[in-house]
């Protein structure tokens, strides 16, 4: 947990730190949120999640609460206060603190800032210790999976479901077709029955992983293809391979989905390689240099 949080311009001790119980991120969810993998006191993909941030909230017709250079500052200020070089950086804006009613305020007010950053293991090094399991769900979400909402109750009983039954994650499918979307907190691959890498493709179904494109771009500079083509649940269950990837979970290897092996059961030799490739991504990848 953060010992040190930033909130609406000031540093305080995590007991300290508050808001106001009319913010309207606390009585609508109207708000947006973003997390940032710090390694050896970098930023991860910072740009990437900063581009995102500033693209939800244009969607809400929510403005920056402050510019992305001061933003930065502040990033860095909070990992350095609580003293973290290995961990999750949250940050949450919200369109701030007004009388409760459900259109935006008459008068604007300023945007809520809150960010906080709690230490996390080590990077893992053992892909085979790394894999986990899975199960599928429909996808109960609301339309605009593509902005990156606080409004996270149906993911939340969806990753508590698949807590239940040993997993670490659900599969959300679209109950009309059968076809993927994504995890409830990642984007989800598979190594098809042809070897093909497959995700699907970007609109407002799902959201645009920063963890997604990042990888997508090395593949590129490997000469590795992949095709950002739907699949359904019954071309996932056919699998030789499946994978997700988040700035929690980088690339995971998913042996298991509804209690059945995917492939062999074991972490194939595709996925294998796009976990060393992504490895020295985080590790050392010019394109994460502060």
């Amino acid at each position: 947990m953060s010992k040190i949080a930033y909130v609406n311009g000031r540093y305080l001790r995590q007991p300290e730190a508050s808001v106001n119980i009319e913010d309207r991120g606390y009585q609508f969810g109207d708000g947006i949120y973003e997390v940032v993998h710090l390694y050896d006191g970098r930023y991860v993909d910072e740009e990437l999640h900063l581009a995102r941030l500033e693209r939800s909230l244009r969607e809400i017709r929510l403005p920056m609460p402050m510019s992305r250079a001061a933003l930065r500052l502040v990033l860095r200020e909070v990992a350095r206060r609580n003293r973290v070089t290995e961990g999750l950086l949250y940050m949450q804006v919200t369109r701030g603190v007004a009388r409760r009613d459900h259109p935006f305020p008459a008068r604007p007010v300023p945007p809520a800032l809150v960010v906080t950053v709690k230490r996390v293991p080590p990077y893992p090094t053992d892909v085979d210790k790394w894999q986990a399991s899975a199960i599928t769900l429909p996808d109960l979400r609301w339309a605009r999976r593509d902005i990156k909402s606080v409004n996270l109750l149906p993911n939340c009983l969806a990753r508590q479901a698949a807590r239940e039954q040993g997993a670490i994650e659900a599969v959300l499918y679209d109950e009309a077709t059968g076809i993927v979307n994504e995890g409830a907190a990642t984007t989800f691959w598979i190594v098809d029955e042809q070897g093909a890498i497959r995700t699907r493709y970007l609109d407002q179904v799902i959201l645009p992983g920063c963890t997604r494109a990042a990888l997508m771009a090395e593949l590129r500079a490997e000469g590795i293809a992949f095709d950002e083509r739907p699949y359904t649940v019954e071309e996932l269950r056919m699998a030789r391979e499946a994978f997700l990837t988040s700035a929690t979970s980088f690339v995971r290897p998913i042996t298991k989905i509804d209690g059945a092996p995917v492939g062999d059961g074991k972490v194939g030799p595709v996925v294998r390689r796009l976990f060393d490739i992504f490895a020295r991504h985080v590790k050392g990848d010019i394109r994460n240099a502060a």
